[in-house]
């Protein structure tokens, strides 16, 4: 149903795609995959026809609708969340409209000489908005918000209230109320916590549509997708399978391609060392002339390409005492809703504690308590002998000089250390090149968090405390990240919604419910199979 023929596209010098073709069938769920910068929204756009192919066509069947999910949700104020997600269902939008204008204007005791022509406009929008399924409309909107996290309240309340993760919410909801026949979503799980992601997850396995996506979520991905379309050096690949398929598969073709390279070089060596033995010999001329001949009519294999893998190996952090952290009847209540009420814990050495629980539960507040960035109402918070706490927080990204480079930033922060190791920093975390004269100020999201994670980092802390630390991190930098972190001795407390992390590295978890935290002895994947679900309040 979407065709890409021979496609070309440049920007500015940058090649994105040579003469490259994919496809997409009807009911296929597609992973689009490629380095940052490689043309994935740039395949979203040509799609939906915001921009144009430099050569070939980019073809989609007769009567096909598509739904584009993009980061860039433009402005949204004055209507209420329901509303604004309906507003992609068409004319059933313009009559809901209608019957809320009305709905004020029988309301406002000002317009009462109006109230007989008022009431039979707001019957005849009414029988229309019934026609046309606006009732049925209204329950499918508040169900799929409710699935990303709204609460009654939220869907009702003025949309320009909420934050920009609130509206990107918003934005995904209403494509998904379109129910296009081709649905592409650009890193829909950004701003998602851990609830919506299933709950979403499950969703678009129900779909029956096509769906083309790009996420930095490896386990959601693989869960959903059963097609790759792989961006490299400016040609299209697809593979058939899920994320872990094609992972697998493109190692075997580069291993396969390494082997074909070596065999051929080999043979030209050797071939080359018999022209070099024998080109003086009169009686070899013939034979010299053949083997000339034939190498000169031989398609050379191309050196495979080699991926960069991206490592960083801490240096090792000094040794704290057993005991890390240790909250004694802890109380902590915001406005008149109390958090914690007469809450303990201990945190001991190696220990590396996943916090989970709904939005509300209290998690980031428990991380801020133990980093001492909050205090609590009562009780205790101590931390241990020699313990050297890290804290990464969302609000940390905001504390980077504006006005610094990136490499100024790492250098003032170590000042002391050699060019060589920083250097070898910043490119484990994505920085190089022209990356580390960007100016702070104008980083995105992600790379901002890439370099307060490089920094705090560098000089390992003992004890890690991480709120959300994979948010806005590429797939890259997250397995840079998981492997870097399995090699830590020392302690972590940590909130993160994306289960290959949890999974990875959790080894207890606390769950912070309503009536009171729970404790789970082993792992991420040992709480799965104990309590029956991977969130809370997400049933299996």
């Amino acid at each position: 149903m979407i065709r890409l023929d021979s496609i070309s596209k440049q920007h500015g010098k940058q090649i994105l795609f040579l003469e490259a073709s994919a496809a997409v069938n009807r009911g296929e769920k597609v992973g689009l995959v490629g380095p940052n910068g490689s043309g994935k929204t740039t395949i979203f756009r040509m799609i939906t026809k915001e921009e144009a192919p430099d050569g070939g066509q980019v073809a989609i069947d007769r009567g096909v609708t598509v739904g584009y999910f993009s980061q860039d949700v433009g402005e949204m104020k004055g209507r209420s969340a329901v509303a604004e997600t309906m507003d992609g269902a068409g004319p059933v939008s313009d009559v809901a409209a209608e019957l809320r204008e009305l709905e004020a204007a029988l309301a406002d005791p000002e317009r009462m000489d109006e109230m007989e022509s008022l009431i039979e406009r707001f019957g005849q929008a009414q029988a229309r908005y019934e026609e046309l399924g606006g009732y049925a409309l209204d329950a499918k909107a508040r169900e799929i918000l409710a699935g990303l996290g709204f609460s009654q309240a939220m869907m009702d309340g003025d949309v320009g209230a909420l934050s920009g993760g609130w509206k990107m919410r918003v934005a995904l909801a209403r494509i998904l109320l379109m129910r296009p026949d081709a649905l592409l979503l650009d890193e829909p799980t950004n701003h998602l916590d851990i609830e919506s992601i299933i709950w979403l997850e499950g969703y678009l396995k129900q779909y029956a549509g096509a769906l083309v996506m790009t996420s930095h979520d490896r386990e959601f991905m693989n869960r959903i997708v059963t097609k790759i379309i792989e961006i490299d050096g400016g040609e299209l690949t697809s593979y058939s399978g899920n994320y872990e398929f094609y992972e697998q598969q493109r190692a075997i073709n580069e291993q396969q391609a390494e082997a074909q390279y070596e065999r051929q070089q080999a043979m030209l060596a050797k071939e080359m060392r018999f022209i070099e033995r024998f080109k003086a010999q009169a009686a070899k001329a013939a034979q010299v002339q053949s083997r000339v001949k034939k190498l000169e009519k031989i398609d050379k294999v191309e050196p495979p390409k080699r991926r960069r893998t991206i490592r960083f190996e801490f240096k090792p952090a000094p040794r704290s005492g057993d005991d890390v952290a240790r909250l004694s009847g802890v109380k902590k209540s915001y406005g008149g809703r109390s958090i914690y009420d007469g809450f303990d814990l201990l945190i001991r050495r190696r220990e590396r504690w996943c916090v989970m629980g709904v939005n509300g539960a209290g998690k980031s507040t428990l991380l801020k308590l133990v980093a001492g960035a909050s205090a609590p109402d009562a009780g205790g918070v101590n931390v241990g002998a020699s313990v050297k706490l890290g804290y990464f927080a969302q609000h940390a990204m905001e504390l980077l000089d504006p006005t610094r480079s990136v490499w100024e930033s790492i250098v003032a922060s170590f000042p002391q250390a050699s060019i060589g190791s920083l250097r070898t920093l910043a490119g484990a975390f994505g920085f190089s090149g022209d990356d580390i004269d960007k100016p702070c100020r104008i980083l995105s999201g992600g790379e901002k968090a890439r370099l307060v994670l490089a920094i705090m980092l560098y000089d390992p802390p003992n004890f890690l405390v991480l709120d959300e630390p994979t948010n806005h991190l590429d797939m890259a930098t997250k397995e840079m990240l998981v492997e870097a972190l399995s090699s830590f001795e020392g302690t972590m407390l940590f909130v993160s919604h994306d289960r290959r992390f949890l999974a990875a590295l959790s080894n207890r978890v606390l769950e912070l419910l309503p009536d009171g935290p729970r404790v789970y002895g082993g792992g991420y994947l040992e709480y799965v199979a104990q309590s029956g679900h991977e969130a809370p309040g997400i049933r299996s």
